[in-house]
């Protein structure tokens, strides 16, 4: 059974609606933007992400008999608005930057089409899921440039909102960590799983030697033991007794890690266990794993700081409407003037412009209407940024479910590449790239 996602909103897009339907404008074609007007927390450059969850929860934004019952019992909208929303179906289209993408301020993300009743009601829910999503991505990007070749295990699920926690996997995923603790993201966006065992197992035993024997004997030699229960060294030499110098790793959730790590990996060689990997967790962000770079870590496992975008929880996204049609057919572009609010009104086309390969400027061509956006590559050179994902209400299915994700991870680690050497820097900065408008008359 389907469950509607209609009610995912704010009340205020409905009485918008209700009140576009009163005085005739509901019908009026607009053009909303979603977009962030600057990077949170200093950082150099942004990840989109969520795109693929959001066209799935488009499709279900339905109103059926206990979404309208509640709107009417409530008062919220009036008679004439239940019956337009009845038979709500999204029909118009929706474009933007594949998921993956880097982005900077101003970047058209996400571009709705239709007229405005259609489209204004999508604004709660397009937030909720790219500002979440993209504020884990851009954080797990950061991690996993911090990480360079060594391997990251998203493990936050307990960190956050049930569902949150299979968005933040799924969106880690895509910005470049390589599996998931959750089984519900495993299953949902074909991400790899992993998982052992917790200090519970270990403490469930008489000895710390029982635990281990036991585990080996039920996940085979090749299983990581967490040997930092009691004592690390004696958890160490202990392992390596009931597993054999063939273990394959062991996993470190305390004390100084870069110190500790270094004495794991002395003993363990000393032991025999040249092979045995070292994983290390507790509590690691991207300036964390930075500081063990040069330490003896084979891969990481990041909760708490992933799924809470490490500081900061939004991508500080905003859906505003850049254009739509004046009484008389012509198209204008509208913006906000608010001071630190301002927005840029007109649709837009977008390019990454590199040089030798290498991104220079975020290049956005701006027109009121839509013929001067037809050939925007007359205008501009540069790899277009913007994808159509929805046309005349009907999804492009290539974006959803697992191949989508795995499409999305892909694209993101070819296009980092493209990023200049000073956005691969923790600290807090300018965007990376200036972002240029230029307007087409």
């Amino acid at each position: 059974m389907t469950t509607s996602t209609a009610l995912l909103t704010d009340r205020y897009e409905l009485t918008m609606l209700a009140a576009a339907l009163r005085d005739g404008t509901a019908s009026r074609p607009s053009v909303f933007e979603l977009f962030s007007r600057r990077l949170s927390g200093g950082r150099r450059f942004g990840v989109v992400a969520g795109t693929g969850r959001l066209l799935s929860l488009i499709r279900d934004f339905r109103f059926g008999d206990d979404e309208l019952r509640f709107l009417r019992d409530n008062d919220i909208v009036d008679a004439d608005s239940l019956t337009y929303l009845e038979k709500y179906r999204f029909t118009g289209s929706v474009k933007g930057y594949r998921e993956g993408e880097l982005y900077f301020p101003g970047s058209p993300i996400l571009t709705v089409e239709g007229t405005f009743a259609d489209a204004v009601v999508l604004e709660t829910l397009a937030l909720s899921v790219l500002n979440h999503d993209s504020a884990v991505a851009t954080a797990a990007s950061r991690m996993s440039i911090a990480a360079g070749e060594r391997p990251l295990a998203e493990m936050g699920s307990r960190r956050a909102a049930e569902q949150s926690a299979v968005a933040a996997a799924r969106a880690a995923y895509i910005a470049g960590f390589k599996a998931t603790s959750n089984l519900e993201a495993g299953r949902r966006w074909g991400i790899p799983t992993m998982g052992t065992a917790a200090h519970s197992w270990t403490l469930l035993h008489d000895t710390e030697e029982q635990a281990f024997q036991a585990q080996v004997d039920s996940l085979g030699p090749g299983t990581t033991l967490l040997v930092d229960t009691y004592d690390i060294r004696t958890g160490v030499e202990t392992a390596i007794r009931v597993a054999g110098t063939g273990l394959g790793g062991v996993r470190i959730d305390s004390g100084d890690l870069p110190i500790v790590a270094g004495e794991v990996r002395a003993q363990l060689d000393e032991l025999g266990a040249t092979g045995t990997r070292i994983t290390v967790t507790s509590d690691l962000d991207e300036y964390a794993i930075a500081a063990l770079a040069a330490s003896p870590v084979d891969s990481y496992g990041v909760g708490t700081s992933v799924v809470t975008g490490s500081g900061y929880p939004t991508a500080s996204m905003v859906y505003k409407l850049v254009a739509r049609q004046d009484s008389d057919g012509s198209w204008v572009g509208v913006a906000k003037a608010s001071t630190d609010k301002a927005s840029h009104g007109g649709r837009k086309a977008a390019f990454r412009t590199l040089e030798d390969g290498v991104a220079a400027a975020e290049t956005i061509l701006v027109a009121d209407g839509f013929e001067q956006l037809d050939a925007p590559a007359e205008h501009v050179e540069g790899r277009p940024l913007q994808v159509t994902f929805m046309d005349a209400g009907d999804i492009d299915e290539s974006y959803e479910g697992a191949p989508g994700t795995a499409s999305a991870r892909a694209h993101h680690l070819r296009v980092r590449e493209e990023l200049p050497v000073r956005a691969l820097a923790l600290s807090k900065s300018d965007p990376a790239i200036p972002t240029v408008y230029t307007d087409i008359a």
